[in-house]
């Protein structure tokens, strides 16, 4: 799923006519049959389970055997349904928005002050959030140093090592490791335990250092709860996704999750960059996206902008879960990592429609953006951190 020169994305657009050649055809008539599962209609009962638009859906609960032949096959399908939106999608660079916080008299990057950050402030995420709730999309430079950013991508990956160890010697199962991801070839999705100290640091410095956390404050509040904590890795060959939102759009309700996005290394165009579709976190555009013939959702692919998230080390994408997006193909020699966080806003009780990539023992803690914030505060004065190290201890 990744941002900073302004590069056009290579694409063969369809004729402006509709035209389609027959082999293209065939493939949305087909891949609709899978493609549909991710895009719910419209009668459904909000946030119930036939409402669940996500990167991470179920297997089939059938034999095991008959199982593991039907996902490939739905794979296949949604190999050559990804195949055929990247000819359709024309994207660009996801640049960082120019902004200006009041007071500081700076615009752009952070918005800088004269006075030391001691963690999320709700007037500084504003500006950064008024964007937000229109391009569904924002990007913010700098919010891991790069030291920081290095020394998590080799945690991570250390961590990966281990986990896929412990599996296959049978120590633990693969879902107290691991999220289920869309195309899982090549790609994964690690959850992140709480506890060692480069996590804590990453979070310090992503949540109260820069403005990631002042974005989240302003639009849900303290009590905002933790949702996931992970680590999305796709390393050479991976494919190109489906284009797809995380949860849907529910009539009355504003954006129920939002998701942070940190690259732990450049992320060049063959590596595999998350596309994103601005501005298509609303009613319109859910309703065209779950269009059963294929041919007015291609037209809308096509005739939509978007953006890439070529990001450069430690630089980070926050979006509305129900902004359309995808994770591309990975034709680099080289594996991509990005570390992420998404909260949850407290107007919502029940499910976001996605299930969370986190560890289940964080997930039941219900952690809020305060009491993690106030704790990595701490961290940032040297001080100990009670709930971290509270959480720390529950992990398995």
């Amino acid at each position: 799923l990744d941002s900073s020169r302004a590069e056009a994305c290579t694409t063969n657009k369809a004729e402006d006519n509709g035209s389609m050649k027959p082999r293209q055809r065939r493939v949305v008539a087909v891949a609709s049959l899978t493609v549909t599962a991710l895009h719910a209609p419209a009668s459904v009962t909000p946030f119930s389970q036939s409402h669940v638009t996500t990167r991470r859906p179920s297997r089939l609960h059938v034999g095991t055997d008959v199982s593991s032949l039907l996902y490939q096959e739905q794979e296949k399908l949604l190999v050559q349904r990804g195949e055929l939106e990247e000819s359709l999608v024309n994207a660009i660079s996801l640049e960082a928005s120019k902004v200006k916080v009041r007071g500081t008299g700076k615009a752009g990057g952070f918005g800088k002050s004269s006075s030391p950050r001691v963690g999320p402030d709700k007037a500084e995420g504003k500006p950064y959030a008024k964007i937000l709730r229109k391009e569904g999309v924002i990007r913010i430079d700098n919010v891991l140093s790069e030291s920081t950013a290095d020394a998590l991508r080799e945690y991570l990956y250390n961590l990966r090592y281990m986990s896929e160890s412990d599996v296959k010697e049978g120590k633990i199962q693969p879902i107290q490791r691991f999220a289920d991801v869309l195309l899982k070839h090549n790609r994964c999705d690690l959850t992140v335990p709480l506890g060692d100290q480069i996590v804590s640091t990453a979070l310090y410095e992503s949540m109260c250092k820069s403005p990631v956390g002042s974005i989240i404050l302003s639009e849900f509040g303290k009590s905002a709860t933790l949702h996931e904590l992970s680590c999305l890795m796709s390393d050479s060959g991976s494919q190109r996704q489906v284009i797809h939102p995380d949860t849907p759009f529910i009539e009355g309700k504003n954006a129920v999750l939002y998701t942070c996005f940190v690259a732990l290394q450049d992320v060049t165009l063959d590596m595999g960059p998350t596309t994103w579709l601005p501005r298509t976190n609303t009613k319109d555009a859910h309703e065209i996206f779950r269009d059963q013939s294929g041919a007015e959702k291609d037209d809308f692919i096509s005739k939509t902008p978007a953006v890439l998230g070529t990001l450069s080390k430690g630089s980070a994408a926050v979006f509305d879960s129900r902004t359309l997006h995808c994770g591309t193909a990975n034709r680099s020699d080289k594996s991509r990592a990005l570390f992420y966080f998404s909260f949850k806003s407290p107007k919502l009780a029940g499910s976001t429609g996605n299930p969370a990539s986190i560890r289940r023992e964080l997930g039941d803690a219900r952690v809020t953006l305060g009491d993690l914030t106030s704790d990595l505060v701490e961290l940032g004065k040297g001080n100990e951190c009670e709930l971290i190290g509270r959480l720390a201890g529950l992990m398995q």
